[in-house]
């Protein structure tokens, strides 16, 4: 039916292009919009060229296809690329004039925006301010729909380069990256609620339709882009971003905000996680920021101050003061996950574990979470186990929990595996457990694990 449709749209499309009127349009919409789904965007050009020239307010069909038709044209074009550049910076402007909302009445002006700013970027047309103009108005006019996180990563490279062009202060550098960030975790977080609905169900062994499906591949393609770019963008600041540089820019700030608890949270997260947090400022940013708002960042805060001092107790009473506070599962996650890598590296191993179970319960997609328990049990593999074999076994568990992190969470999937392998490779091999001669046997780790192997069949 497609091929006759395409056939006739050939025979007889000329004659509609050629009209030139707005009587034309729809036939000509049906002939590019038949094209363009079967990615034939050069044949798809002219019937759309004459519907965006005559009759633009048509379709939305004809920005979000005639994106598609330009970007080819742009890449395949051996001259004149700088006009279809042109038309594609006057197509962004178009769609905000004619179809700035959804047809739910949903504005996408921040995805259009961004979406214009990044191919200035893609196609070195306009400077590097006037790109970032263009994504600074998109986050600030509709942060909403501006959800793509290579232009969020581009967004804050333009910041960057202005900022080493010295357009941008240190100041505005950090207040751009935090807000970026905190856009970066909002959506990470979105992506985290659609795919822990999925892992419920096959967790449950509860039938997953075909759309699930298809939406948990989608949800855990945008999980992997959105770690990879966020990761990027930590990479790219964190020279700037050492405790050298923070700690006199946040002393310097402190007075002045000293009553405003979004930036004195920030400074706090900030410090915290350079670790910087043994620095005197830190410990007036957080009674600050619990004097003027109590909350379950401030009581984690405390409780890490409480820590550092070596009050073990007060620190946990803290935490979990801050876990009663916080009523977001996904928020209480990130909280919980934070007190378990503080439990680690304190070398309280049962404790650590509980709390990213915790974490897990609350989302079971935090694939570091299984990481981290992971490399709890392979750091206790001397200390598990009665013969040399079951010490080795303990591996066996440490390579399954890796494997787990990799299945639930495509952000850690090539480490998570990589971890497995590299445990694997430590447990006993082929030849032990044909000289053991204990296949298919289940080693039970009666330490602090309390968890169980079975020996692989040969």
């Amino acid at each position: 039916m497609r091929n006759t449709l395409l056939f006739l749209m050939l025979s007889f499309g000329v004659g509609a292009i050629a009209q030139g009127d707005k009587g034309s349009c729809p036939g000509n919409l049906s002939i590019f919009a038949e094209f363009a789904k079967v990615k034939n965007y050069a044949s798809a050009y002219q019937p759309w060229k004459e519907v965006r020239d005559v009759c633009p307010e048509l379709n939305v069909a004809t920005f979000k296809y005639g994106e598609r038709i330009l970007v080819h044209k742009i890449k395949n074009a051996s001259d004149n690329k700088t006009a279809y550049v042109q038309e594609l910076m006057a197509l962004y402007d178009d769609w905000i004039t004619y179809f700035p909302t959804t047809k739910r009445g949903k504005s996408e002006v921040g995805k259009i925006l961004s979406s214009k700013a990044q191919a200035m970027i893609d196609y070195k047309s306009g400077t590097t301010k006037e790109a970032y103009d263009i994504f600074n108005q998109a986050f600030a006019q509709d942060a909403a729909s501006f959800t793509s996180p290579k232009s969020l990563y581009t967004f804050f490279n333009t910041v960057f380069n202005l900022y080493k062009e010295g357009s941008l202060n240190t100041e505005e550098l950090f207040n751009k990256y935090e807000e970026i960030s905190e856009k970066f975790e909002l959506e990470q977080t979105n992506l985290a609620r659609k795919l822990d609905v999925v892992l419920k169900k096959e967790d449950a062994g509860e039938p997953v339709t075909s759309r699930e499906q298809r939406n948990k591949r989608v949800y855990e393609t945008n999980v992997l882009a959105f770690s990879t770019y966020a990761n990027n963008l930590d990479a790219m600041i964190s020279k700037e971003s050492s405790c050298e540089n923070l700690i006199p820019l946040y002393r310097k700030n402190f007075e002045a905000n000293k009553t405003n608890s979004v930036w004195l949270n920030r400074a706090a997260s900030r410090m915290d996680a350079k670790e910087c947090s043994d620095d005197p400022l830190f410990v007036e940013l957080v009674e600050a920021l619990h004097g003027i708002n109590p909350s379950a960042n401030s009581a984690y805060y405390l409780g890490l101050l409480k820590d550092k001092a070596g009050d073990s107790e007060g620190a946990l009473a803290y935490y979990e003061e801050s876990l009663t506070l916080e009523h977001d599962q996904y928020r209480k996650a990130a909280i919980l996950y934070k007190i378990a890598v503080k439990f680690k590296t304190r070398g309280l191993k049962s404790k650590a574990r509980s709390y990213a179970r915790r974490a897990l319960a609350n989302q079971p997609s935090m694939g570091k979470a299984y990481m981290l328990i992971a490399n709890l049990y392979a750091a206790s593999a001397n200390n598990c186990g009665n013969t040399q074999f079951e010490k080795r076994a303990v591996y066996w568990l440490a390579a399954k929990t890796a494997r787990r992190a990799a299945k639930v969470d495509s952000g850690v999937k090539k480490t998570a595996l990589k971890m497995a392998a590299s445990y694997e490779g430590r447990a006993p091999s082929k030849t032990d457990i044909f000289t053991e001669g204990n296949a298919g046997q289940t080693i039970r780790f009666s330490c602090w694990i309390n968890d169980s192997v079975t020996v692989p069949q040969l």
